[in-house]
């Protein structure tokens, strides 16, 4: 919701303020590369003007250009508001007129910060609120709505940021999803079965500003067209965060191999498989020159996912296997995955269901499941990864940048 008039979106990020002067200037650089991106694929034209440990977004759309700045690595959160000048008088207009659009009845609050030199304004910033209340109350009267007073957790809450040049006002804080702007971090190859959770866990890696590339293990007879459309999907939508990047999906045809496993195992399949896996993603990250493998794995929600299954899995690689949602519970994961928006696509059942012995095995040991495997599949992982298909029609990218340019703390 934005009041009338708004013509720039306030755009906070808090993490980057955390880093040295050095890193902290090169992670605002490329926040503001990214949210360019997004907002140009979304078609929202803006100017971005850099303030201190904000970005303002001059727009004719706040509401587009809100929604964009809410979808982008690194933003805590995004606010349309409209400018006036740092005036009792104005702000009380400005508060007034949001009223009028945004307070229909319930208890409210007006908050107000004052920023800058104290002597810029012969107000407070308690000032402020008592008489931007007042104007509210005032205005809410006029309009036959029966106002009341919360400061502690009023239902409508309208916000003045004054600072020694002008004043801000808006009525919401949308938030965004923090963390760190991506391609701060170098790259990981992400794990997709087309479930709910792996997208979930990709998402959270680009969080914290490692680009994903997405692999889909492709099970032959043992998966199925509708599993490997989700997959499909999901990283569609992964794509929309991150416009500048590659992020098609890449397919590795296992058919054989998973058949071979299948026949060969019996105690102990999951986790041959899913040492497998780890094995070709281990391979297309060092053909892509990525830094490790992130998978959707959650102790204890299945039999492959016992603490002692998990090390079994992960000593299948040198390299390190990131487990964003390691101790996060099902329904949680499941309100992010409707929340970035990959819920829907990812709840046809799995087909690696069909895989699953009868009695799994739920306390593996590492001699013992590396003596059940099939011989050779240490190669055949990296065959399967040198036959890829990627699957064009998902975003690629237009400036896939160079992995080395990550900008760690």
């Amino acid at each position: 919701m934005h009041p009338p008039g708004a013509d720039v979106v306030v755009v906070r990020h808090g993490e980057i303020g955390t880093k040295s002067e050095h890193v902290g200037t090169k992670m605002e650089r490329r926040l503001r590369e990214n949210l360019d991106a997004v907002l140009a694929d979304r078609g929202v034209d803006a100017e971005i003007e850099q303030r201190r440990f904000r970005l303002w977004l001059h727009t004719d759309d706040p509401e587009g250009a809100t929604a964009a700045a809410a979808d982008t690595f690194g933003v805590v959160s995004a606010s349309p508001a409209v400018r006036v000048d740092p005036t009792i008088e104005s702000i009380r207009e400005a508060l007034a007129e949001a009223a009028r659009q945004g307070y229909d009845g319930g208890a409210f609050a007006v908050s107000a910060r004052r920023a800058g030199v104290e002597s810029a304004h012969p107000f407070s910033s308690t000032d402020i609120e008592r008489e931007g209340g007042s104007a509210v109350w005032n205005a809410a009267e006029a309009a036959g709505v029966d106002p009341e007073v919360d400061l502690d957790d009023p239902d409508t809450e309208l916000f003045v940021d004054c600072r020694e040049d002008d004043a801000l006002v808006f009525l919401e804080k949308r938030a965004g999803p923090g963390g760190l702007p991506l391609g701060t971090q170098d790259p990981v190859v992400a794990l997709l079965s087309g479930g709910i959770d792996s997208p979930v866990a990709a998402w959270e890696l680009m969080k914290r500003g490692a680009p994903v590339i997405p692999l889909y293990v492709d099970l032959g007879d043992y998966g199925g067209v509708d599993h490997r459309a989700r997959a499909v999907s999901t990283t569609e939508t992964l794509a929309r965060y991150a416009p500048t990047r590659d992020v098609r999906l890449r397919i590795a045809p296992a058919g054989d191999a998973v058949a071979d496993i299948a026949e060969a195992v019996d105690v102990g399949r999951m986790l041959v498989l899913r040492r497998f896996m780890f094995r070709v993603a281990a391979a297309v990250a060092e053909e892509r020159g990525a830094v490790g493998i992130v998978a959707g794995e959650s102790v204890g929600q299945k039999s492959s996912q016992t603490t002692a299954n998990l090390a079994v899995t992960s000593a299948a690689v040198d390299l390190p296997v990131h487990r964003p949602l390691l101790t996060v519970d099902k329904t949680e994961i499941t309100a992010r995955a409707d929340e970035i928006g990959t819920f829907h696509e990812s709840t046809i059942p799995a087909g690696c269901d069909r895989l699953a012995p009868d009695y799994p095995e739920t306390r593996g040991r590492l001699g013992a499941i590396r003596e059940r495997e099939p011989a050779g599949l240490s190669e055949r992982a990296r065959a399967v990864a040198d036959r890829l298909e990627v699957v064009e029609g998902a975003r690629d990218g237009v400036g896939d940048r160079d992995p080395a340019e990550g900008e760690t703390a």
